[in-house]
């Protein structure tokens, strides 16, 4: 019987929760399906900050590197800042582990919310592949003559060959795969050098893959059509930055943050790939049991999508599906009473049906 290793990084605030329904999900699909998970689970996160100076030992990758996934619930507390919580584990995690593929999809389940009128499922049903390991977030810069009325701060992006290029192909890829078009997003008018360069490579990449439908929109032009007229999205990719801020308005037209999962794909299998809903740690809500698990049994879901297991994946999103037009065990934020350790079961019950 085939076995995976997974490493649980509950995190902070609500992670520990939202990922206990997760690994509940997880845990039933294997019995179905005749493999084991053994888990993994470390304390990791700002508590672990507080308590040692550090959001992860120095060790961490040595420690997680012959994992098969990476599942990581949520980071950020009030008291520590957010780019130390941010680059201190989860960028750290994804460079580290030469992560450089985020793949979000951004899909209208039937019952999700959508604040778009006039809008149905059909319309809203695209994939984003983000670069995920350089570009905006390749955090290359200084601060100089700080505290003084010349103070400046220079932040510089990273776009190289083999990074640009990569991601691009493996977009080329997944569209040709499966028959849909690509949408390249940049800002080539005002960045010279990065998103001329990222224009560039995406035309040379796509001499390769004639039968592929492509389009180039500026990222303010993509920001207007993906709440305007989103069904012209199938196949996205944008560099870091762009890509970051575009899925986060593709969760808040296709049912909000609490259904918005994430993959940080290392495609070739050298390292662990890690899985995450994308939505805050919510230090607000965090104990009340109200936070709404299903983008990270939608990320249980990805994770299943890597190992080769693509119609369980699939059985999960519909089983998710099932849920939202039932009504029965909902959340408060999508109109139920249901507590967060009610969802997960009643996941697996659809499931079992």
């Amino acid at each position: 019987m085939k076995k995976y290793k997974v490493a649980v990084i509950p995190g902070d605030g609500i992670g520990p929760e939202v990922l206990a329904e997760g690994k509940k999900v997880l845990t039933a699909v294997a019995e179905m399906a005749n493999f084991e998970v053994e888990y993994d689970d470390y304390p990791w996160g700002c508590e672990y900050y507080l308590k040692t100076g550090e959001m992860m030992p120095e060790n961490a990758l040595d420690i997680l590197k012959d994992v098969d996934a990476i599942y990581l619930g949520a980071v950020g507390y009030p008291g520590v800042p957010d780019n130390i919580s941010l680059g201190g584990l989860l960028l750290k995690l994804r460079k580290g582990f030469d992560q450089y593929i985020n793949l979000r999809p951004v899909k209208l389940l039937k019952g999700a919310p959508c604040p778009l009128t006039g809008v149905g499922i059909e319309d809203i049903d695209m994939v984003v592949v983000r670069e995920n390991s350089e570009g905006e977030y390749a955090n290359v810069g200084c601060r100089l003559y700080p505290d003084s009325p010349q103070e400046m701060a220079l932040q510089t992006s990273v776009f190289s060959r083999k990074g640009t290029e990569r991601v691009i192909r493996y977009a080329y890829e997944l569209a040709k795969k499966e028959g849909k078009t690509l949408t390249s997003i940049s800002k080539g008018n005002a960045l010279g050098y990065s998103m001329v360069f990222w224009d560039q490579i995406f035309k040379e990449v796509g001499q390769e893959y004639p039968e592929v439908k492509t389009s180039t929109l500026l990222v303010d032009a993509a920001s207007m059509f993906f709440v305007k007229d989103p069904k012209r999205f199938q196949i996205v990719v944008a560099s870091n930055l762009f890509g970051d801020i575009l899925t986060d308005l593709g969760a808040a037209i296709a049912g909000g943050m609490g259904l918005a999962a994430g993959a940080n794909l290392n495609p070739e299998g050298k390292y662990p790939s890690m899985f995450e809903p994308i939505h805050g740690s919510a230090p607000d809500i965090a104990g009340q049991m109200i936070s709404n698990p299903l983008a990270s049994i939608w990320s249980i879901a990805q994770m299943l999508d890597h190992w080769g297991m693509n119609d369980w994946g699939q059985e999960i999103i519909d089983a998710i599906e099932t849920l939202l037009v039932e009504k029965k065990t909902l959340t408060p934020d999508l109109g139920g009473t249901a507590k967060t350790d009610e969802i997960g079961e009643a996941i697996i019950e659809i499931l079992k049906r």
